[in-house]
């Protein structure tokens, strides 16, 4: 990608980028805080020539494509039995399937609308 040949008119500061950085989660380094800087400025420089067009003739966009419905009709049809759905699982009870436990046993004694069950 090659950088900008005109100076930039918006220019986002280190520290902007760092603050963006931060509500993202992220931690650049400084050099990539400085080349963000540059690419930053050079999108919203991007966005002052858009803001120069003329587009009060051309109509709002929802899609690219002219798509109506590409859903397909809702019709009720034969389902899988509840064997055919069931015969690959690993692990099952009648007709449910059994998987590993992943939540930790909750305490109940420690929320303050604990309710005692004696």
């Amino acid at each position: 990608m090659s950088s900008p040949s005109i100076a930039s008119q918006s220019q986002i500061s280190t520290e902007e980028v760092r603050r963006i950085a931060t509500l993202a989660r992220l931690n650049p380094s400084s050099v990539e805080e400085e080349r963000l800087a540059g690419e930053m400025s050079h999108i919203l420089d991007h966005i002052e020539q858009l803001k120069e067009l003329e587009t009060s003739d051309i109509e709002p966009l929802h899609h690219v494509l002219d798509l109506v419905n590409v859903l397909r009709d809702d019709l009720p049809r034969q389902s899988l039995s509840a064997e055919a759905a069931l015969k690959n699982v690993p692990e099952r009870k009648e007709d449910c399937i059994l998987v590993p436990k992943v939540i930790k046993d909750f305490d109940h004694s420690r929320t303050s609308n604990a309710t005692s069950t004696q």
